[in-house]
């Protein structure tokens, strides 16, 4: 019964993938829940919250306790008498210590923990947002791929048109053999180009679905998003791009939190320059039954010797042949590592959106470009079309325009996808979230 229902579980899992097409903001929630980059990262966050835990709880007092059992068996020699020495001890103990002093390395130790954890939650973070530009760009080559299968299906059925008329006009004679044959050519150009345009679509999804790691890939797919053709130039300068990307993107602040706690580290490790003074505290007593002899009950013994105990102690650092100090330069030296990785990271930033600009200026020039060309392209074919239908052109400069042309709308819409996905990368730095 459990199997067929864990069957009936696992079909059902499948279906409900395979039967809905993803829109993206559903593609990008999905990945950054389930991608397993993702949750290995999200483990480092949680351990570094249990390391803060930790570190909150070593300003409490340790309690212990102990108890010892001890026999002793043999003889004794007490003014030339020979006497057996077979006794028993039992002891118990309760005790508590404390820090009390160590130049606050506690509190240290517990804010550089602070800034660690800090830093784990804006790795993830950054890791969410690499994986939720890959899925835009996939997505985007997904509705780009779908968009020129739909661009060569109308050649297609233009081809079929041309062919069709081919057929009938060299059927009855008023146009020769090789009117059809490069008729029928043009037909089977256009089905290849449809086919291998049919299989980029499948490969995108595949790649779509693999990035999102779905159990099953076979029937994925998305969403069919129209999007206009009048786009818009971009809206912001990369200067001030720059400056909103070095506030909010996690990769920096996961750096400057890294600083903070090196920082911490180098304060921390001054501490051993300091005395530390522990305070300690506790209560015992203790149980004495010789073998030979009679003695007070256990309870009593017990009561009798109970008592208890309290002390401070210092440990007053002298010399350890200047480790301390080079543990300091040490951690001094992971500050400026840290500083460093910074500016890296900065610099990455930087050169990111330079580029994303770049290309978004240059995209966009190209595809006002691609349009000016598919108008040009579309007028030559009606000029074609014409001519072909009053007899005064040949088949061959018919399949040229129309080729141009098809090549043409291709490249509008390459153009347009390009300058889309370099749009949408330039807003992501400026804060703006993934949509279409």
């Amino acid at each position: 019964m459990k199997r067929a229902f864990a069957g009936i579980f696992s079909l059902a899992f499948i279906l409900s993938f395979s039967q809905k097409k993803w829109t993206l903001q559903e593609a990008v929630d999905y990945a950054v829940q389930n991608n397993h980059q993702v949750i290995a990262n999200s483990y480092n966050k949680q351990l570094q919250d249990k390391n803060l835990e930790i570190a909150r709880r070593q300003k409490l007092p340790s309690v212990s306790g102990s108890v010892s059992n001890n026999f002793s068996f043999g003889q004794q020699r007490y003014i030339n008498v020979t006497q057996r020495n077979d006794n028993f001890t039992n002891s118990a103990n309760v005790g508590a210590d404390i820090l009390l002093y160590n130049n606050g390395r506690l509190e240290k130790m517990y804010r550089k923990t602070e800034f660690e954890v800090e830093a784990a939650k804006y790795d993830v973070e950054s890791i969410k947002n690499n994986i939720s530009l890959q899925i835009a760009q996939e997505y985007l080559s997904a509705l780009l791929n779908k968009e020129i299968v739909t661009i060569n299906k109308s050649a297609v059925d233009n081809a079929e048109r041309l062919y069709k008329r081919a057929k009938i006009t060299t059927e009855v004679g008023t146009t020769p053999q090789t009117i059809l044959a490069e008729a029928e050519a043009a037909l089977a150009r256009e089905k290849q180009n449809l086919k291998a345009s049919e299989i980029n679509v499948n490969r995108s999804l595949f790649s779509l679905a693999q990035l999102l790691q779905l159990p099953d890939y076979k029937d994925f797919d998305i969403e069919d998003v129209p999007l206009q053709n009048n786009i818009e130039a971009p809206l912001y300068a990369a200067d001030a791009i720059m400056n909103t990307a070095y506030q909010q993107q996690p990769q920096i602040k996961a750096a400057e939190n890294r600083i903070k706690a090196a920082e911490a580290q180098t304060e921390i490790t001054k501490t051993a320059f300091f005395p530390t003074i522990t305070g300690n505290a506790g209560l015992q007593t203790n149980y004495f039954n010789p073998f030979n002899a009679n003695n007070n009950g256990f309870f009593k013994q017990y009561a009798d010797n109970f008592g208890q105990y309290a002390g401070v102690s210092a440990n007053i650092p002298i010399f350890n042949k200047g480790i301390t100090r080079i543990q300091v330069e040490q951690a001094k030296i992971n500050e400026d590592a840290a500083r460093t990785s910074l500016l890296q990271q900065k610099q990455e930033i930087r050169q990111n959106v330079q580029k994303a600009q770049f290309d978004a200026e240059s995209n966009y020039e190209n595809y006002l470009a691609a349009v000016e060309a598919e108008k040009s392209s579309a007028l030559a074919l009606d000029f074609a079309e014409k001519s072909y239908a009053a007899g005064r052109t040949t088949i061959y400069d018919l399949n040229a325009a129309r080729n141009n042309h098809a090549s043409a709308k291709g490249a509008v819409a390459q153009a347009k996808y390009n300058y889309l996905f370099s749009l949408k990368l330039l807003n992501f730095y400026a804060g703006i979230p993934l949509s279409l």
